[in-house]
C-alpha cells in the first residue's frame, strides 16, 4: 500500500527568516492525524534566510538526523560540539537525557535548505552525542546509499548509527535512472522527494511529495528527470525502553 503526501498537503510556515514544511505535528502545528510514521516523529524541510537560525533550545530522547541539500548549517552545542556542514553531509545528534543547541544560516548570504527528521530513541536517557559526516554525489547516483542505520550495523560506507531501528538511504537517479529496494516484512517506509519527478510503482512523485508504504515488499523507483530521494526503513513496531 502506498500512500502519497502531495507537497501541498504538508503543513506550510512562513516567518520571514525561514520557511518550513512540517510533515508531522510539531511546534505550534497540531494536528491528530499526523503524530508520526513508526518511530519517525518529525519530518521537517527548512529554508533558512542567511544569518538566521534557531537559537539555543533543548532536546530530549531524539535521535536527529539532519540532511543539508543546500548552503552551510552551523551547529553548537552544550556539550562542547562546534561544526559546520555543507551540503551532502549528514549530521547525527542523539539528544538523549538532553542536549541544549543552536543551529544557524553560516553564511551571511546565501539562504540553505535542509531536511530534519527526529526519530524516537529505543532507550531512554542516553549520553547526548553529535557527529557529521559527507556523502558525496557521486557515491549516490542510481544507488541507494545508507547514511544512517542502527546501531552496530555494518555498512560498507561507514553510515552514521542511530539508537532505533530505522535506517535512512539518499539516491541521486539521472533521468531514466532506477533503483530498487527490498522492503522486509514487519517493515514499512517513508519516501520523500527532494527533487525532480519519479515513478514509485503505479505512483509519480513530484518535488516535495511524500508517500507512506506498507505492506509492500521490491520498490522500483524511477526517475522521469534528474531527481534526489531520501526513503526512511521502519519498523511496523518500535518501542522505547526506560
Amino acid at each position: 500500500m502506498i500512500k502519497p503526501i502531495r507537497a501541498n498537503e504538508h503543513y506550510k510556515s512562513e516567518m520571514g527568516w525561514l520557511t518550513t514544511y512540517h510533515h508531522f505535528s510539531f511546534a505550534n502545528y497540531f494536528n491528530p492525524k499526523k503524530m508520526n510514521f513508526g518511530p519517525l516523529r518529525v519530518f521537517n524541510d527548512d529554508t533558512i534566510q542567511p544569518g538566521a537560525g534557531f537559537d539555543f533550545h533543548f532536546h530530549r530522547d531524539m535521535e536527529i538526523i539532519t540532511y543539508l541539500i543546500d548552503g552551510e548549517l552551523e551547529h553548537r552545542d552544550d556539550q562542547g560540539n562546534h561544526g559546520v556542514i555543507h551540503a551532502g553531509e549528514v549530521q547525527r545528534m542523539t539528544a538523549g537525557s538532553g542536549i541544549m543547541h543552536s543551529e544557524y544560516n553560516h553564511s551571511s548570504e546565501q539562504p540553505l535548505r535542509l531536511l530534519q527528521m527526529w526519530i524516537f530513541a529505543n532507550k531512554k536517557g542516553l549520553q547526548p552525542s553529535w557527529e557529521q559526516k559527507k556523502f558525496s554525489k557521486e557515491q549516490r547516483i542510481n544507488r541507494i546509499v545508507p547514511i544512517a542505520t542502527p546501531e552496530n550495523t555494518p555498512t560498507p560506507n561507514n553510515a552514521l548509527q542511530i539508537h532505533q531501528d530505522a535506517s535512512l538511504y539518499l539516491s541521486s537517479l539521472t533521468a531514466s535512472g532506477q533503483v530498487e529496494y527490498n522492503l522486509s516484512v514487519g517493515r514499512k517506509a517513508y519516501l520523500f522527494t527532494i527533487d525532480g519527478q519519479i515513478g514509485l510503482l503505479d505512483t509519480v512523485m513530484q518535488t516535495r511529495d511524500a508517500a507512506m508504504i506498507e505492506k509492500e515488499s521490491l520498490l522500483t523507483i524511477r526517475a522521469e528527470k534528474p531527481s534526489e530521494i531520501i526513503l526512511i526503513d521502519l519498523p511496523e513496531k518500535y518501542s522505547v525502553n526506560s
